[in-house]
């Protein structure tokens, strides 16, 4: 399972999507103000893998260093192919 998160680390949204995913043991992907999540130390004890959009983090001035490490790096293009290898994804805004 897939969790697609946009909504930043101070939201409830934002929250309760890394709750549902922690819960679910599923995978997340974190877009556009959720990118924030893979500042160091934000997702600590999750244990499925994060995707995190490189573009989203580029324009937030997010850097690979800023990062958790295991912290996966795609494009859009690779959000894609996720959803499609996927059997489930949930998005949560």
């Amino acid at each position: 399972m897939l969790v697609i998160i946009k909504s930043a680390p101070n939201t409830i949204e934002g929250k309760r999507a890394v709750k549902l995913a922690r819960d679910m043991a599923a995978d997340i992907c974190l877009i556009q103000n959720a990118v924030y999540f893979a500042q160091k130390d934000r997702l600590e004890g999750f244990c499925g893998t994060v995707f995190v959009i490189s573009e989203d983090a580029q324009l937030r001035g997010l850097k690979s260093g800023d990062m958790d490490k295991g912290i996966k790096e795609i494009d859009y293009d690779g959000l894609v192919d996720l959803m499609i290898k996927e059997d489930k994804v949930v998005g949560m805004f």
